[in-house]
């Protein structure tokens, strides 16, 4: 027979009637005084040995083939036997047959197995320490908290001096650390309060609970340093300390608790990854920003949104989104006040949703587009202005601006009107005209918005009439300057003087008369420069100089030609100089002076006449030192050596001078010759 399975709860009466309880218990007495434990269940009947049947049925009133008894008498203990089993051979058949169904019945019963106890209908109050032990086994092979803690229970409450209690109480310690188990199974995945809680659900009068206050203890303290490593991890993620973050992270691989050192050290080592990242994505927008270009702006808004809400960097890409949004609101009002309407529309039309910055947007769009109406410069465009800002809301931010505007532009009106009377009377271009035109204008207030643009119109028309009073002292100066003479461009000097400073042609007339004094003062001076250039052509430069020095301090027209040839002159001066010292030197024709008279005529300017002179001594005088070395170096080479070095670079004697010193550097210094092999060595080759 199969062992029923026991389900997930059962009442403890369950399956029971007073009969059967009365016969149950019975049972139960006996059970538990023999060894083979028969278990009691719900049912009287499925204890019950075939021999009671049989017992029953006879005492039913059924004869041994189940018909009813013809003689009911019979059943109050009186037995008629019948005639043949009278005889002695009738009762030793019948000796030999009793003892052998006696047997066969006892064999029968022993080799019966109990059948198993229908736990769910057990009545538990009467149930025997054998049933509850197995039925407590059943649930607890489930292992589930439920089950382990019924098992438990049905076992628990068994008196101390119970024959089971020693293995009962070996099953209660075992299903106790079944259950802790389980509630460890709940704290390594990361439920600590449900493991807490599946722990304290083992009674405390048992002596296992000491451990649930171990375990409790364990796991809170192993809680409590992961959660101090990630806090820890946290807070260099907040300060942008990456490597620092990495470090500290990977101290949840040492925590014992899979949760921490799997599942939250792979967050948290993604968090750290991903905010690296989202650095470098702000770091990219911020560059970007400052290129103050329209696609820069949009594009540093993208990166900023990109940034994810579990982000360390989520609330600062927050901040900048909006802060990039009005920079492109700043540049569209930067255009707007270079009078650019068009670009500063478009751009500020660009402007994302997600800066939160509509309103601001809407307002400048509509302020822009009547400031453009505005700037159209006549009526018509400023009654558009004023028509457009009168529609804006009293409850937006603009609406004090756009009051002003519309209060200067009513203003403004009357000024245009004035203006383009004042401009159709100056373009006839007469004097009187002019002067009316001036006069017109005169009228516009210079506080008034087109006050500054009268003034401009004003200057301009004064200007003109400026000219044509003085265009004729200009001319006729022209004309007398034209013969070229002293005194005609004195003459022409004094007329264009007549032109008074601030005038409109007085710039010109300055200009004229600084190129009239220049030619008189060339006239005057020239002879005095060229007397100083023939001094200088017979050679007498000193004299040239002296001739030339008052015109070069002077200040006229001729100063600055005047200190070039001065200069010129004072250079050939000192190249004679060095040249004639460099030779002089050389006359000693010792290495070292030949070496000073090449340093003294390398002196000499590549300007001057005498360069060439310079050069060819100066390859002659270092070829001399390079024969002297070799001189001395038939009788001492190291002498011959230190010698020739002093022949400077650049010179037509350099290279050979450095060969030279090659020659005699291994002469005295040869390479070591290979030794030659010993006997030993050849003889074995």
């Amino acid at each position: 027979m199969t062992e029923r399975d026991i389900p997930e709860s059962w009442h403890p009466t369950r399956g029971t009637n007073p009969d059967d309880r009365e016969r149950l218990s019975q049972a139960q007495k006996v059970g538990d005084h023999q060894t083979s434990g028969i278990p009691a269940t719900g049912s009287y009947d499925s204890v019950k040995h075939p021999i009671d049947n049989h017992i029953d049925n006879h005492n039913a009133g059924l004869s041994p083939n189940n018909s009813p008894n013809p003689n009911p008498r019979r059943t109050k203990g009186y037995i008629k036997l019948p005639r043949w089993m009278k005889g002695w051979v009738a009762w030793a058949l019948l000796l030999t047959l009793i003892p052998g169904g006696v047997a066969f019945l006892a064999t029968a019963m022993l080799l019966k197995l109990p059948s198993a106890p229908n736990c769910p209908s057990i009545f538990w109050p009467l149930a025997s320490a054998s049933v509850r032990l197995h039925c407590a086994q059943l649930a607890a092979s489930k292992q589930t908290v439920g089950d382990l803690l019924q098992a438990i229970a049905l076992v628990k409450q068994l008196p101390p001096d119970h024959p089971l209690r020693a293995e009962i109480d070996r099953f209660i310690e075992e299903w106790s650390r079944d259950i802790l188990e389980l509630a460890d199974a709940s704290f390594q995945a990361g439920k600590i309060e449900e493991a807490i809680a599946t722990a304290r659900k083992i009674p405390q009068d048992l002596p296992t609970y000491k451990l649930v206050d171990e375990q409790v203890s364990q796991w809170e303290t192993v809680w409590a340093k992961a959660e101090t490593i990630y806090k820890d991890a946290e807070e260099e993620l907040r300060q942008q300390r990456w490597q620092s973050a990495f470090m500290i992270a990977s101290k949840l691989l040492r925590i014992d608790n899979k949760y921490w050192s799997s599942v939250k050290y792979d967050e948290l080592n993604g968090i750290i990854t991903s905010s690296k990242e989202d650095v470098d994505k702000l770091a990219k927008a911020e560059t970007l920003a400052k290129s103050q270009v329209v696609d820069n702006f949009l594009e540093a808004i993208k990166l900023a949104e990109s940034i994810g809400k579990n982000s360390y960097l989520y609330s600062k890409a927050q901040e900048l989104i909006p802060a990039y949004g009005r920079k492109m609101l700043e540049l569209a009002q930067a255009k707007m006040d270079a009078r650019d309407a068009d670009t500063a529309l478009d751009i500020a039309r660009q402007i994302p949703e997600v800066t939160g910055l509509q309103r601001e947007v809407e307002d400048f769009i509509a302020l822009a587009d009547a400031q453009r109406s505005a700037w159209i410069g006549n009526v018509a465009g400023l009654e558009a202005a004023i028509t457009q800002a009168q529609q804006i809301d009293p409850s937006r931010s603009v609406y004090d601006k756009a009051q002003q505007l519309i209060a200067r532009w009513q203003v403004e009106i009357e000024d245009v009107a004035r203006l383009d009377k004042a401009r159709t009377l100056a373009n006839q271009g007469t004097i009187n005209d002019l002067t009316a035109a001036i006069a017109e204008a005169q009228l516009i207030p210079t506080s008034n918005p087109r006050g500054s643009e009268a003034q401009e119109d004003i200057g301009r028309w004064q200007a003109q009439v400026e000219t044509i009073e003085d265009r004729p002292y200009l001319e006729r100066a022209e004309q007398i300057a034209f013969l070229g003479d002293i005194n005609s461009l004195q003459a022409a000097i004094a007329e264009a003087n007549q032109i008074r400073q601030g005038r409109a042609l007085y710039p010109e007339a300055r200009r004229r008369i600084r190129s009239w004094v220049g030619k008189v003062q060339r006239i005057q001076d020239q002879p005095l420069l060229d007397q100083a250039r023939d001094l200088a052509q017979t050679g007498d430069l000193t004299a040239a100089i002296n001739a030339a020095r008052p015109l070069a301090s002077s200040g006229r027209s001729l100063a600055g030609e005047a200190q070039t040839a001065i200069e010129d002159w004072q250079g050939q001066i000192r190249a004679r100089e060095n040249w004639s010292q460099a030779k002089a030197v050389s006359q000693a024709g010792t290495p070292e002076a030949l070496l000073e008279a090449i340093r003294i005529a390398d002196k000499v300017s590549n300007n001057s006449i005498l360069r060439m002179d310079a050069n060819i001594a100066i390859d002659q005088w270092s070829q001399q030192i390079l024969d002297i070395a070799r001189s001395q170096g038939t009788s001492d080479i190291a002498k011959g050596i230190e010698i020739a070095r002093l022949v400077p670079r650049g010179s037509a004697a350099y290279s050979a001078a450095q060969e030279q010193i090659r020659t005699w550097q291994q002469f005295l210094n040869p390479e070591p010759k290979p030794e030659p092999l010993l006997p030993s060595l050849i003889n074995t080759q």
